[in-house]
């Protein structure tokens, strides 16, 4: 059956937002007198929202729910103001994405991401491109793995899940895919291994974003 949408994630996979979140975190971690982390430890501290994100910043045994939401709180007032200073757009992803435009295909993003930073970077960063849905993290629906903000974005656009193709970067990405009924592929210019992906599923692996139409012939 031939896919007629694409659902992307998009940190690690449309956007490279990996300093400005990292760099957001250990001014968190700085204030707060905690040893701050390299930016290659956040490929593994990102993807399953903020709270994960800085649950796996802190220290073990600083890990309370209280504390936590305290330093998202921090962290969020703090990469409000700094969450486009580093971030862009991986190479390849400007002309994956004329090159699909031009195609018969609907596009959407779903992140787990907070809602609102989500919709921001897509405005700043992918404007020039029609997205027909575009959702972060809501408190009102589970985030990925769970399969329900993919379904909902299917039902959105009106078509069975199996028509698309869902493009990820993590091991988070592809279990979504696989319990959407999504066909799965990982990406390998983001955050996490290839090793994660495969292990997590993935049915196909590309190495450049226009890689993705050799899939769609």
């Amino acid at each position: 059956m031939p896919f007629r949408a694409i659902l992307f994630d998009l940190d690690g996979t449309l956007l490279d937002t990996l300093t400005d979140i990292g760099e957001s975190v250990n001014r968190v971690m700085t204030d707060l007198g905690f040893p701050i982390h390299p930016m290659q430890a956040y490929r593994q501290f990102i993807g399953d929202g903020f709270n994960m994100l800085i649950r796996r910043a802190l220290p073990e045994n600083r890990r309370s729910a209280a504390f936590i939401q305290t330093c998202v709180d921090a962290f969020k007032a703090d990469y409000s103001a700094n969450w486009h200073n580093k971030t862009r757009l991986y190479p390849g992803i400007h002309t994956m994405l004329d090159t699909l435009a031009r195609r018969d295909l609907k596009l959407a993003i779903l992140s787990n991401k907070a809602h609102a930073i989500t919709r921001k970077c897509t405005a700043r960063y992918l404007s020039n491109w029609k997205f027909e849905a575009v959702f972060g993290g809501r408190d009102t629906v589970p985030s990925k793995p769970d399969p329900a903000g993919a379904l909902e974005i299917a039902q959105l656009l009106d078509l069975p899940p199996s028509e698309f193709l869902y493009m990820g970067d993590s091991g988070v990405d592809m279990q979504t895919a696989i319990a959407a009924k999504m066909f799965p592929v990982g990406v390998s210019w983001g955050f996490r291994s290839t090793r994660e992906l495969q292990q997590n599923g993935c049915r196909a692996l590309i190495d450049r974003p226009l890689d993705v139409m050799d899939l769609l012939t």
